[in-house]
């Protein structure tokens, strides 16, 4: 059985264990239904997936051209801070801005890797912190928009990661790599490092903390990147999905993320 289409990332459902779908145009993929099984992906070219082109994906799914101009890939996205749709000042659509950047969002802890400080839409809560591969997660702050959720990211900086280490994050093992750091209490300790624009949304009392239960059947002790450029046909057998990652059994991690936009054909 083949199915065939554009990556994109992997949808997901948070239950016990998180599922996993890749989704194509005309049919998906439940990915927690292979585990223990081999599969093939074949490379088979690219398509852009914001002007639909056939051209090489650049960065984030968008060819060279999109990337440069596209709203949703503009400096705000991964840098928060530098978002200004509350001044009413444009970036490149004022419009796509107000839309993404005015809306609720969470600063929160997760344990990923390490303890790391990150930003999202509340809408994504709890897909960004599977998305990154989190096992527990814990929102510090509720803000009315993007700038704010930027501003208390950056003060929490000198005191938290924010990227995570994706190889110590796939081979973490949560029931042999506790105990894990208590994030009711870390978030209890920081309430002086937020900003005072921000401080109004500090709330000791909710602490709602998250556990996400990932369906690993053998987390790996050495990881080798799948790279399709590099590598356009690759099989293994599935022995875990962590984060946006594919693992198999060999050490072969599979990102799905970073090679969205690209054409593949899965083979089972």
């Amino acid at each position: 059985m083949t199915y065939e289409g554009v990556l994109t990332k992997m949808q997901t459902e948070f239950s016990n264990p998180i599922q996993y779908f890749l989704v194509f145009e005309n049919s998906f993929l439940s990915l927690n239904q292979l585990l223990d099984k081999s599969l093939e992906i074949t490379f088979q070219g690219y398509q852009c997936l914001n002007c639909g082109k056939k051209k090489k994906i650049f960065r984030q799914g968008f060819c060279y051209d999109c990337f440069m101009s596209s709203a949703a890939a503009g400096d705000w996205i991964m840098k928060p801070e530098l978002s200004t749709a509350h001044l009413d000042i444009e970036d490149r659509d004022l419009d796509y801005e107000k839309r993404v950047q005015l809306q609720p969002h969470i600063v929160y802890l997760a344990l990923s890797s390490e303890v790391k400080v990150g930003v999202t839409r509340k809408t994504q809560v709890p897909t960004r912190w599977i998305d990154q591969g989190a096992v527990q997660a814990i929102p510090i702050v509720e803000v009315p928009n993007r700038y704010l959720a930027g501003i208390t990211e950056v003060a929490l900086k000198n005191q938290y990661a924010d990227k995570t280490n994706w190889q110590k994050m796939l081979k973490m093992n949560p029931e042999t790599s506790g105990p894990f750091i208590d994030l009711i209490k870390e978030k209890a300790s920081l309430k002086y490092l937020i900003p005072k624009e921000a401080q109004e949304y500090y709330d000791l009392n909710s602490n709602n903390l998250y556990e996400l239960h990932f369906p690993v059947l053998e987390y790996p002790t050495k990881v080798s990147s799948l790279n399709l450029d590099k590598s356009p046909n690759f099989s293994g057998k599935l022995t875990g999905i962590k984060g946006q990652y594919l693992l198999f059994e060999d050490g072969t991690v599979f990102n799905v993320r970073t090679f969205e936009g690209y054409v593949v054909k899965i083979s089972l």
